[in-house]
């Protein structure tokens, strides 16, 4: 659980977020601070993208607060979502993340090409940047998108299923290396998954969205078969979480 001492990174202070005034979530009090790893889990149709979308401010709460003591956030959205036929290199991936530094015609600077290379590398993708999206498989797509979100040099990074589509072991790079930032950075993570047991050792702390609330748990034995046999959400098929 988290310290209530130590500074945090977001509060939310009972706030609801929905869609044309109708509540999706409501009554949330949640906290994250620096280098805590949160897995976001529930049934299909829970909230879970709401929630997100509430955290990263393109979503303002219809009751409540979200304070945010950063505006530095880092997105990895699903791999599923990139199209590997767009015509775009590793590199230019991985570019994309500081794009919000650049102004008018101004090309990006050597040191931004050299911070996405070094990224790539330290992902295990060194001499991949000119490589295409379509020549890469499904987790080295992935490990670029995590480079591009890191590349804005974030404090809380949001993940939104990062194993969909990639077998274990690039799904476990992807953990390590958060793990990693979470230690030497400070970094908040964020994860949403349908995959717990993946991500189970990489976790502070579970956010259990079901039924319009957000139940804050202790990682440690965490087991969702539990939650979902008690029927917390009526829209849970009880396949995924």
């Amino acid at each position: 659980m988290t310290n209530g001492s130590a500074p945090s990174l977001l509060e939310v202070h009972g706030a609801s977020l929905g869609y044309g005034g109708v509540p999706v979530l409501r009554d949330l009090s949640l906290r994250v601070e620096r280098g805590q790893r949160v897995a976001i889990c529930g049934p299909n149709g829970a909230g879970k993208t709401t929630l997100f979308r509430g955290l990263l401010g393109s979503l303002a709460p219809s009751e409540g607060s979200v304070e945010r003591a950063t505006s530095r956030f880092g997105y990895l959205p699903q791999s599923e979502r990139l199209d590997p036929l767009f015509p775009l290199t590793a590199l230019e991936l991985v570019l994309q993340g500081a794009i919000s530094r650049l102004s008018g015609w101004r090309a990006f600077s050597p040191e931004d090409v050299a911070t996405a290379e070094e990224l790539l590398g330290s992902l295990g993708l060194g001499g991949k940047g000119a490589t295409l999206l379509s020549e890469l498989s499904g987790g080295q797509r992935q490990r670029a998108l995590l480079a591009r979100a890191l590349i804005s040099s974030p404090e809380v990074l949001l993940l939104d299923e990062p194993t969909s589509g990639v077998d274990k072991a690039a799904a476990q790079a992807v953990f390590e290396r958060v793990d990693t930032l979470t230690r030497e950075r400070g970094l908040a993570a964020l994860t949403v998954t349908h995959h717990y047991e993946q991500l189970a050792g990489h976790v502070d702390e579970v956010w259990w969205v079901s039924n319009g609330k957000v139940e804050v748990l202790e990682a440690e034995g965490f087991d969702p078969a539990p939650l979902l046999g008690r029927g917390l959400s009526d829209q849970s098929t009880g396949a995924a979480f």
